[in-house]
């Protein structure tokens, strides 16, 4: 697929693109489509420990995501699935908190599931999205 543009943004995303082989973002015409984003301070790679931080800090990675690949953000969002460990209503709550917060012009699509394990030690959190940028598409 070598003729889709892929992205990975500084810091974090350029080291888990060498370390990993995969990139955080690809374009495709009006779309844009983000590798799951955890809740690592996206120059360090460490995590945040609390789940409310971390949360908050995947939120971030995905906006930083989504603007790296030329999008506007969240506001474009319209599919979110997101990986919990644990999956219960702590983190249920500080995801809804976030939804609110970055899209409160908009619901999104939203996929929520419980598994035994993410891609790395400390990740609790995992989110990819989906979003839409007929206006970056030409560019």
């Amino acid at each position: 697929m070598s003729h889709l543009k892929y992205y990975a943004y500084e810091g974090q995303g350029v080291e888990k693109q060498q370390k990993f082989s995969y990139s955080q973002a690809v374009r495709i015409g009006d779309r844009i489509e983000c590798s799951g984003q955890g809740g690592w301070d996206p120059i360090t790679g460490e995590f945040e420990k609390e789940i409310n931080a971390q949360i908050d800090l995947a939120f971030a990675n995905v906006e930083r995501c989504l603007k790296d690949a030329g999008g506007k953000g969240w506001s474009q969002v319209y599919r979110v699935t997101s990986y919990h460990v644990p999956i219960n209503n702590e983190a249920m709550t500080a995801m809804v908190r976030n939804f609110r917060k970055h899209m409160p012009e908009h619901q999104p699509l939203w996929t929520c599931v419980g598994v035994t394990r993410l891609g790395e030690d400390d990740m609790r959190v995992e989110i990819e999205v989906v979003a839409h940028d007929p206006q970056g598409a030409g560019a």
